[in-house]
């Protein structure tokens, strides 16, 4: 995947990572607020020859001495014996392996430095811990290099820096926690969008569809509430209703169906689709409206005999139709309705619902009936879903070709590609496909907004 989809995947659940985000921030403040505090305090001392002399000679022979002995002392400090006497002085009650567990000595890099670092529950108790610590290590230095008094062991070490008292408990750290839980919910998001959309087979963007299926995406719709079947068409006339969009997008689709084949552009086109719901029925009529508004000759005929709808998205009664057109119990002449001022849509309904659709829409005079239409008009035919039933297969074969309208978010890539399957059997052609119900953003249609100056200008 490239960047952009990357991108894609995070604004389509940016949500989800938010929300994860916030709730490892909160999972790290709940952790941090169960932790007991804890101060950390720090005292030093430094080793040093009691008898190193002032002069240079000497001072170098101290310093050698007492370089050698720091690592040894810092290695005392972990001694039973000196935790025994700090608990002596300090009236613990704690056992010797447990204090030592609590306080660190080390040896600052290339010092002769002995740094004591003690950890307790109050800072008063941390402060006092680290000074008696570092007294006591001072006593067992005596006691092993010397004869138990002061100044009696030729390296000795001598308290410096006093322990201070903490203000603010070193652990837990509630800003490293809070910015590691906000990291870990991040990292969960961004898994948890990914494989979202790994897993996600529905259909979403048209490059993903082209480059799934091979087929090319010929129109995007987007999502209007307001249409439904007993008001499907949108309004052509005005950019300021709120079909506009549809209207706009309509007319693309209009303009890439033309422009699909300059030499020998199709004729008679099926408009069919995976299932039932996808909005088939309205996206034909709203086509076939969009084709006549735009001075072409157009019949839309309706072949969906299993649920016919045309009637219904046009108001028109329901009687004779292509099925009595094709039994020889009406003219064609009887059943066409011409719709809209213009004169260049008519519309022919479904007709009688016969009890063998697929072998009425596959029979001579069906595609007899086709030709005859293409002779003067461009043909719309509206035909049943593809997976439930055979008959959009079988009338694709006598058309120019089929659209396949899937919904965005519904329909899924085992559905279009059983359709294409079920069409390839056939030896149909796939004109395109048409993703349908797209959701719009911020007020606009694919960041395209129908306001402004655009909206002004249509209006001079």
């Amino acid at each position: 995947m490239e960047l952009r989809d990357y991108l894609r995947i995070v604004r389509a659940h940016w949500l989800a990572i938010v929300i994860l985000t916030l709730l490892g921030v909160a999972v790290a403040w709940g952790w941090t607020a169960l932790q007991p505090k804890v101060y950390t305090a720090n005292a030093s001392g430094i080793v040093t020859a009691t008898n190193a002399g002032s002069d240079t000679g000497a001072s170098l022979v101290g310093d050698q001495l007492a370089r050698s002995k720091v690592t040894s002392y810092v290695e005392l400090g972990s001694w039973r014996a000196v935790a025994e006497c700090a608990i002596d002085e300090l009236g613990l009650s704690t056992t010797p392996e447990s204090l030592v567990t609590r306080v660190d000595v080390s040896n600052p890099l290339d010092t002769v430095i002995v740094r004591v670092t003690a950890s307790a529950s109050s800072p008063e108790e941390a402060r006092d811990l680290a000074e008696s610590w570092l007294g006591c290590m001072v006593q067992q230095i005596n006691t092993v290099e010397g004869t138990d008094e002061s100044g009696t062991a030729a390296v000795t070490l001598v308290t410096g820096d006093s322990a201070r008292l903490p203000t603010a408990p070193s652990s837990p750290n509630v800003r490293l926690a809070l910015a590691l839980g906000a990291l870990v919910g991040l990292a969960l998001g961004i898994g948890y969008a990914v494989v979202r959309h790994v897993l996600d087979r529905r259909l979403r963007d048209p490059r993903d569809i082209e480059r799934e299926t091979g087929v090319p995406v010929v129109g995007t719709l987007p999502v209007d509430k307001g249409l439904s079947v007993e008001r499907g068409l949108a309004d052509f006339e005005s950019q300021h209703s709120s079909s506009a969009p549809l209207a706009e997008a309509m007319r693309e689709l209009r303009t890439n169906l033309q422009f699909m084949d300059v030499d020998n552009p199709p004729r008679a086109i099926v408009v069919t689709s995976p299932l039932p719901g996808d909005g088939k029925s309205t996206m034909a009529a709203n086509l076939a409206v969009s084709l006549a508004a735009a001075g072409r000759h157009v019949v839309l005929l309706d072949a969906d005999l299993r649920r016919p709808m045309v009637s219904t998205v046009f108001g028109l009664p329901d009687g004779a139709g292509v099925t009595d057109v094709l039994a020889g119990r009406a003219e064609l002449n009887e059943v066409v309705h011409n719709v809209g001022t213009s004169r260049n849509l008519a519309v022919i309904t479904a007709g009688r619902i016969p009890p063998n659709p697929s072998e009425v829409l596959g029979s001579n005079r069906m595609q007899a009936l086709v030709q005859s239409l293409t002779e003067h008009a461009l043909v719309i035919i509206d035909s049943p879903p593809l997976l439930p039933v055979t008959d959009a297969a079988v009338l694709t074969t006598a058309a120019d070709g089929a659209l396949i309208v899937v919904g965005a978010g519904k329909t899924t890539y085992d559905m279009l590609h059983k359709a294409l399957a079920n069409l390839g059997k056939a030896n149909a052609r796939v004109l395109g496909v048409v993703l349908n119900r797209v959701p719009r953003k911020n007020g606009g249609y694919y960041g395209y907004q129908y306001q402004g100056d655009y909206a002004a200008a249509d209006t001079r």
